[in-house]
């Protein structure tokens, strides 16, 4: 599989773990023409568009083998293997190993009980390609039972990567041109609970910008509010590496929508937690997950989850109608209509839109740092895009003024200095 061709759906995780088949297919230089489908599911339309894609792959590539992996073949491997057009399916736990590659196994299904797997996950990445960017999974799997979510029953339970093998990992990569690291998990900031000395996520983000210096950048993936331990919170105080973007994982600004999903927070929370990351750092930047049309949820519940967008200060929102999975006990709660859930859907998404739309009014005029990744164009620290009026070397991080705005991205002029 030397030559793997890989489509990659979901989240930043399946993104990392692309990577690390990109390099076992290029290590087991089989030379077959392959075509590896790393799929995701946390919605039904995850999983539509998965199939989707896979038909018009065969289409398109009549004679190439084509693998299916990532949860929703871990979850359903047996609607995928239905499918005509599919030459094997691999769990989450097989894509990982360099053996699947080197000799792929005769068995059309290769899919054993992730909740059996016990071993850390630790796989070393030398570079991502074509990327000044680059993801590291520190933590796999979830123990938490959130009603909406089948991603447990993907990915497994927790299973944290020992400290020093992250730095491993990160110190390579930025000896390889990497100019910024995001660590991504399933539940990421339940990192280090069952390593021994139970390290947290805020220990674990020190100890490595301790270690690897040369490190200009890091940045966190989705964060469960009650898991942001004192810890973390010092690092975003003391760290200016540690970049002022944080996702939080919300899901519903609702406290009874909140029982009902089985999160551990309430909104109060949310709001408490915005408020710190603002007094210990000032000028950050805070995105949500949130669903619109959970279960039950009327429209003064819906209205709470829309208010709780100003009350916390959300910018960056990620906004998904409520997608019922079957197995889950959400599944069995009374629904909202599909077009009563759609219409929230899209006002909670203009909602954001607004948001962001003045937040970014607010960069005008202002120095930015911006890791330019390709044409000129990049990310600043608060993950805004950015688009440099001169040409700059990528992979290099520069100085810049705010200058005008293209929609939410910000327009800038390069200062010369270099990071």
């Amino acid at each position: 599989m030397s030559e793997a061709r890989i489509v990659t759906f979901g989240c930043r995780l399946n993104a990392y773990e692309s990577e690390v088949m990109r390099e076992h297919a290029r290590a087991a230089e089989s030379g077959i023409e392959t075509i590896i489908v790393n799929t995701c599911a946390v919605t039904a339309e995850a999983e539509r568009q998965a199939r989707q894609t896979i038909r018009k792959l065969r289409r398109d590539n009549p004679t190439a083998r084509i693998v299916v992996t990532g949860c929703a073949a871990q979850v359903h491997p047996e609607r995928f293997a239905e499918m005509a057009e599919i030459d094997q399916v691999l769990g989450n736990a097989e894509k990982m190993q360099p053996a699947i590659f080197a000799a792929p196994p005769e068995d059309r299904i290769v899919v054993t009980d992730i909740f059996q797997v016990r071993e850390t996950a630790e796989h070393l990445v030398s570079s991502f390609e074509g990327r000044a960017r680059a993801f590291v999974e520190v933590q796999q799997g979830c123990d938490h039972r959130c009603t909406f979510c089948i991603i447990p029953f993907g990915r497994g339970n927790n299973r944290s990567v020992p400290l020093g093998r992250v730095v491993e990992q990160v110190r390579g990569l930025v000896d390889s041109g990497i100019r910024e690291v995001v660590l991504t998990g399933v539940d990421v900031t339940a990192y280090g609970s069952d390593l021994p000395g139970t390290p947290g996520l805020g220990q674990l983000v020190r100890r490595l910008l301790a270690q690897v210096p040369e490190l200009p950048r890091l940045r966190l993936s989705s964060l469960d509010p009650v898991e942001v331990d004192a810890d973390l919170l010092r690092a975003v105080a003391e760290e200016d590496r540690l970049l002022p973007h944080f996702h939080l994982s919300v899901q519903a600004g609702d406290d009874l929508i909140l029982k009902r999903m089985k999160r551990r927070h309430a909104r109060a929370d949310v709001v408490a937690l915005a408020a710190r990351l603002r007094s210990l750092r000032g000028d950050v930047a805070l995105g949500a997950d949130i669903i619109a049309g959970f279960p039950t949820e009327d429209e003064a519940m819906f209205t709470n989850s829309l208010e709780l967008v100003d009350e916390a200060g959300l910018t960056h929102l990620h906004v998904f109608p409520f997608s019922s999975r079957p197995g889950t006990p959400a599944a069995r709660m009374p629904k909202v209509p599909g077009d009563v859930v759609k219409e929230r859907a899209a006002r909670l998404r203009a909602k954001g839109e607004a948001a962001m739309e003045a937040f970014v009014a607010t960069r005008m005029g202002r120095e930015v740092s911006v890791l330019v990744e390709q044409d000129g164009q990049g990310f600043c620290e608060h993950y805004l895009p950015v688009r440099l009026k001169a040409p700059a070397a990528e992979g290099t991080i520069v100085r810049a003024r705010v200058t005008g705005q293209d929609g939410t991205r910000l327009l800038a002029q390069a200062s010369g200095d270099q990071e």
